[in-house]
């Protein structure tokens, strides 16, 4: 089953990871009201609205002009050109105020990190812009032009976990003025004294991702999606999160085990801990080794379940 949806499901676009583990997790009421907050490709939305009837309903959310191409034409589907940070006042401008399901494919798509242009990849010499919306926000050139040392170090330690990230902010800091950093490539060069040897690709990607995040503020909107997921979701509705590096999962574990995102226990009279949320998976699911081979990508990705309770 997993391989005939996949097959049917793949695009050029986006191949959906843990395609058939997301839709057990929403626990799909064939009639019910559900939600994509990252569209992309509409692989996961394709599968969800196989298992609805006339009477279900899907929403989905994406703020990428390219994923407008790949839009459904299906009464039962609703696409909203916003981020997901929107969740719930973009519902209510549909008058609908309760939801059976969402669902999050975190992180960027297949598409968005092989088209060039959009700077994503290390593997392409391009401009430096990373920004999931083009059309408006600051770009990742715009962070390096402007940001002094010490907020250029937040960024790559915060959200790269970078240990020399002063040593990168400070390198950066010294060209700002003179030799502005235009492409992907000439970050690279700038930094290629830093990265330690045989680990190149790795030192890069983590550099990519901490400039990525801050420019989408990706945490951000992250956690006010969590938070607005309690509101809209019916009792006993599921959220189902996928995420692919550590920052995003952590995030998640901690709002769906304790309704916050520092895991700090609140507990009742009788000692039951108050959160909004019921884990279903106590560990994340992770994709299985057919997948990781036919999809790499699926190889970092971390799934976590939760019902409103």
């Amino acid at each position: 089953m997993l391989k005939q949806q996949k097959n049917y499901l793949k695009t050029e676009y986006h191949n959906p990871v843990m395609l058939t583990e997301c839709l057990d997790g929403l626990n799909i009421n064939p009639k019910g009201v559900y939600v994509d907050v990252t569209f992309g490709g509409g692989g996961h939305s394709r599968a969800i609205l196989d298992r609805l009837d006339q009477d279900g309903l899907l929403f989905a959310f994406d703020q990428d002009k390219d994923a407008k191409r790949n839009l459904i034409d299906d009464k039962r589907f609703i696409f909203i050109d916003q981020n997901f940070s929107n969740l719930k006042d973009s519902l209510r401008l549909f008058r609908q105020f309760e939801v059976d399901g969402i669902l999050a494919d975190l992180g960027i798509s297949s598409y968005q990190i092989d088209t060039p242009e959009r700077g994503f990849s290390t593997r392409f010499d391009a401009p430096l812009d990373l920004r999931m919306n083009t059309e408006e926000g600051i770009s990742a050139k715009d962070v390096l032009d402007s940001y002094d040392i010490m907020e250029l170090k937040r960024v790559f330690k915060d959200y790269g976990e970078l240990t020399n990230a002063y040593h990168i902010a400070k390198r950066i800091a010294e060209v700002q003025n003179f030799n502005p950093i235009n492409t992907s490539f000439e970050l690279k060069d700038l930094l290629a004294s830093l990265a330690i040897r045989g680990q190149e690709n790795k030192f890069y990607a983590m550099v990519f991702q901490a400039l990525r995040i801050e420019v989408n503020d990706e945490l951000g909107t992250l956690k006010k999606m969590l938070e607005q997921s309690c509101e809209v979701l019916k009792t006993g509705g599921r959220l189902v999160v996928m995420s692919y590096h550590s920052l995003e999962d952590r995030l998640v574990k901690n709002f769906m085990k304790t309704g916050n995102f520092e895991a700090k226990l609140e507990k009742d009279f009788y000692g039951n801990v108050i959160s909004p949320m019921e884990m279903i998976t106590r560990k994340p699911v992770l994709a299985k080794d057919d997948e990781v081979f036919e999809n790499p990508r699926s190889r970092s990705a971390k799934l976590r379940i939760a019902k409103k309770k």
